[in-house]
């Protein structure tokens, strides 16, 4: 009942230890597979934006599926990164479709835009 309540107001624990299990796997790298997942972890977190907790596990548990790869197979970490590493961490992120804290803004400004002209019928979502 308790676990109920807190997970209402905090989210799945069950999500939380997930996460913590796939940070815990990144911390177990060897450099510089670490230094640079835990770099690339940090970009996600802030330019990411998710508020679908599913989409953010399942994407930071193959992050660290990534670099763990990546470290076994000694696979140089610019080979990975690419030239753009912040190219590299947007794809990243886009591959993961899940509701993001900007799309309700989104909404609420092109259903304003649309009040205020009387649009409201003309635009189409998509």
């Amino acid at each position: 009942m308790v676990a109920r309540w807190i997970e209402t107001l905090t989210g799945s624990l069950e999500q939380k230890r997930q996460y913590r299990r796939a940070v815990a796997r990144i911390e177990a790298l060897d450099e510089p597979y670490r230094g640079a997942a835990k770099a690339v972890d940090r970009y996600l977190t802030y330019a990411g934006g998710f508020t679908d907790g599913d989409t953010l596990v399942r994407m930071v548990a193959d992050h660290a599926d990534l670099w763990e790869r990546a470290a076994l197979d000694g696979t140089p970490v610019r080979a990975v990164v690419g030239d753009d590493p912040v190219e590299f961490a947007e794809a990243f992120a886009r591959a993961y479709s899940g509701k993001e804290w900007i799309d309700e803004e989104r909404a609420r400004l092109s259903k304003a835009i649309d009040d205020a002209t009387g649009d409201a019928g003309r635009r189409t979502e998509g």
